[in-house]
């Protein structure tokens, strides 16, 4: 009997070891959190006025650019654009939307004819651009970030 017991008594002490939890430090976790987290995209767009009502992300995104566009070329069209030449180009600008919910025009490409043809256009694109102010800055995670993203334009004009 006592042999069953100093048995007995010998596996339950072993079996402890296996209800034993392991620490996970902290700084592995975040290690192992960072790395699930897709930077490339946002978990929220950033939204105007007229879109706090979509809670679709693809939807946002699309009323983002589109709002965006439309006052670009509102503020283009203000401008009474005169030309001797047809010109039908893209023009593909870089937007940094600041977690602050401020707009500004990082890059503009554009054709070298365009340019020559239109030379206030690149600041009429930088002003249009920093004057609006998004309501809710691009999320992740539900942090405001800064996001940068790409918009073709189609500039056409005809002589």
């Amino acid at each position: 009997m006592k042999q069953t017991l100093l048995i007995f008594s010998f596996f339950l002490l072993c079996s402890c070891n296996y209800f034993e939890t392991k620490k996970i430090e902290a700084e592995t976790f975040y290690e192992d959190e960072v790395k699930t987290i897709d930077w490339g995209d946002v978990d929220a767009y950033p939204l105007f006025s007229g879109c706090n009502d979509i809670t679709e992300k693809a939807e946002s995104a699309d009323c983002f650019f589109k709002t965006l566009s439309s006052s670009i070329y509102n503020n283009l069209e203000a401008k009474n654009l005169v030309t001797l030449k047809n010109v039908n180009q893209e023009i593909r600008l870089k937007v940094t939307v600041f977690d602050t919910k401020e707009m500004e025009v990082a890059t503009i490409t554009m054709d070298s004819i365009t340019r020559a043809e239109f030379p206030l256009l690149e600041s009429w694109l930088r002003e249009s651009v920093s004057s609006l102010q998004v309501d809710v800055p691009a999320l992740k995670r539900g942090v405001p970030v800064t996001t940068v993203f790409e918009l073709p334009l189609v500039f056409r004009t005809e002589s």
